[in-house]
C-alpha cells in the first residue's frame, strides 16, 4: 500500500435511490498515469469526488497515499496533495484577476510571496497565458478559463493529478502543450476523457466506468 497513491475498495454510491457506483476496486500508482473513460452519466467524475472527499460513498473504503480517509479533517490533507481540474472551470476560478487565481493554491501552502511569483511566472509562461495574468477572471472566454483552471492545479504541483476532461475547449496549440507537459513533468495522474486521442498520447492503460462498474479498456 505504500506504493498506492489511491485505493478504492468495494466503493459503491447512490444518489437518494439511483445508484451511480456498485462496489468498485481501484488502485492507482505513484508513478502511474490512467485514463478513464465511460458514457455520460456514468459516475467518472463522482468517482473524482470520492477520491477528493466532496462525496461519500454509500459503502465501501477509500484510502489516499495509504490512509483510511472518512472524514472531513481526513481529506483536508489528501486536497494539499491532490490537484483536482474540475470539469467546469467557473468552479475552480474565484479570485478577481488570473494572476491571484494562480498564486492562490502556492500562499495556502504557506509559500512566501517571492517564490509565489516565481511560480505564476513560470506557469504562465508554460501555458502562454503572460498576456492573460492582469485580466479579470470574468473577462476570459471559456478556453481561456480552461486553460487558467489548468494552470491553476498545475501551480500547486500536486503529487498527483485528477483531470477531468483537460483538454476539452482547448485549441490544438494548448493541447500539444498540455499533452507535452503530462509527459515530462507529470508522475502519477488519473485523466477523466473522452477524447481517446489525446488519452493515447498522455497515459499508459486506460479504464472504463460503464454501468457502476470499472474495467480493464481492452481496445485501448
Amino acid at each position: 500500500m505504500e506504493n498506492s497513491a489511491i485505493i478504492l475498495e468495494n466503493v459503491s454510491f447512490s444518489y437518494d435511490s439511483y445508484s451511480v457506483l456498485t462496489e468498485i476496486n481501484f488502485e492507482l500508482r505513484l508513478g502511474e498515469k490512467v485514463g478513464l473513460i465511460g458514457p455520460n452519466g456514468a459516475g467518472k467524475t463522482t468517482l473524482l469526488y470520492i477520491i477528493m472527499g466532496f462525496l461519500k460513498p454509500t459503502s465501501g473504503k477509500v484510502f489516499i497515499f495509504g490512509k483510511e480517509r472518512k472524514k472531513e479533517k481526513d481529506f483536508l490533507e489528501v486536497r494539499q496533495k491532490l490537484g483536482l481540474l474540475f470539469q467546469d472551470s467557473d468552479s475552480q476560478l474565484f479570485c478577481p484577476t488570473v494572476k491571484e487565481d494562480i498564486a492562490f493554491g502556492p500562499l495556502n501552502l504557506g509559500k512566501d510571496r517571492n517564490e509565489v511569483k516565481e511560480i505564476v511566472k513560470s506557469i504562465a509562461k508554460i501555458f502562454n497565458i503572460e498576456h492573460l495574468l492582469e485580466r479579470p477572471v470574468y473577462k476570459l472566454s471559456a478556453g481561456e478559463k480552461k486553460i487558467v483552471a489548468l494552470a491553476t492545479v498545475f501551480a500547486m504541483n500536486p503529487i498527483c493529478y485528477l483531470l477531468d476532461e483537460p483538454s476539452s475547449g482547448l485549441d490544438e496549440e494548448i493541447k500539444e502543450k498540455l499533452t507535452y507537459f503530462l509527459k515530462t513533468h507529470i508522475k502519477t495522474c488519473l485523466i477523466v476523457s473522452h477524447d481517446q486521442t489525446f488519452l493515447k498520447e498522455t497515459v499508459e492503460k486506460v479504464y472504463l466506468l460503464k454501468n457502476g462498474q470499472i474495467s480493464f479498456y481492452q481496445d485501448f
